[in-house]
């Protein structure tokens, strides 16, 4: 409440995940929506699914964000999302379709998963299981977006890789993230912007531009 109440705070974000014994929707929903810089508040979510403006998740942001400079339009393309969390897959989904994209939610229970990421021209993967998604699920030319972010034992050591195996699906896709160093900067950038967003609407100050959806 001190927190919300404050003039000086523009942007509130909660550190997920909590220790078990704190019930984070009931932390998340205290927080001002207008100072929900993660879009996490079931306001935002609401505002979001219905088109409103709202304050965007910034790792689906940071992705639409990707998506619009590397392809320009992304009206009329098939774009498949590889899990439906409400942190990604959901506000991804809804982001895209908000740019006129044909989307289909995958997850756990699809069938012929490999099928359905094959008719994809963007293919997003944040399901959090490593290297799960070949390259011969990947469309020739498709452009894919990695989100996993997953540590694993090899050859001795500890790595980082993604939801894609990218070794083989660098060679069928015209782009993809890198896992680190692809996605996860964006999310930071775009927490900052949503930040700047807050502050300029709590002061009656022009937005800047292209820095929401």
């Amino acid at each position: 409440a001190q927190l919300n109440a404050d003039p000086a705070v523009h942007g509130i974000l909660v550190q997920l995940p909590l220790p078990g014994h704190l019930n984070s929707d009931l932390v998340i929903n205290a927080i001002d929506p207008a100072k929900d810089v993660d879009g996490f508040h079931i306001s935002n979510v609401g505002l979001l699914g219905t088109g409103q403006k709202a304050m965007v998740p910034c790792t689906p942001l940071g992705c639409l964000m990707m998506l619009r400079d590397h392809l320009g339009s992304l009206s009329g393309l098939d774009a498949v999302v590889v899990g439906r969390s409400n942190i990604v897959g959901k506000p991804m989904a809804q982001l895209l379709l908000g740019d006129s994209c044909t989307v289909t939610i995958a997850h756990s229970r699809t069938q012929d998963l490999g099928a359905v990421c094959r008719r994809a021209d963007i293919l997003v993967a944040a399901v959090g299981r490593p290297e799960m998604i070949p390259g011969a699920w990947v469309k020739p030319g498709a452009t894919v977006i990695d989100v996993g972010i997953n540590r694993i034992e090899r050859d001795g050591k500890t790595k980082l890789v993604g939801d894609v195996d990218f070794a083989s699906a660098s060679q069928v896709a015209g782009a993809i993230t890198p896992v680190p160093g692809g996605v996860g900067p964006m999310t930071i950038a775009c927490l900052l912007a949503n930040t700047l967003t807050a502050c300029c609407r709590a002061n009656g100050l022009p937005e800047p531009e292209g820095l929401t959806a």
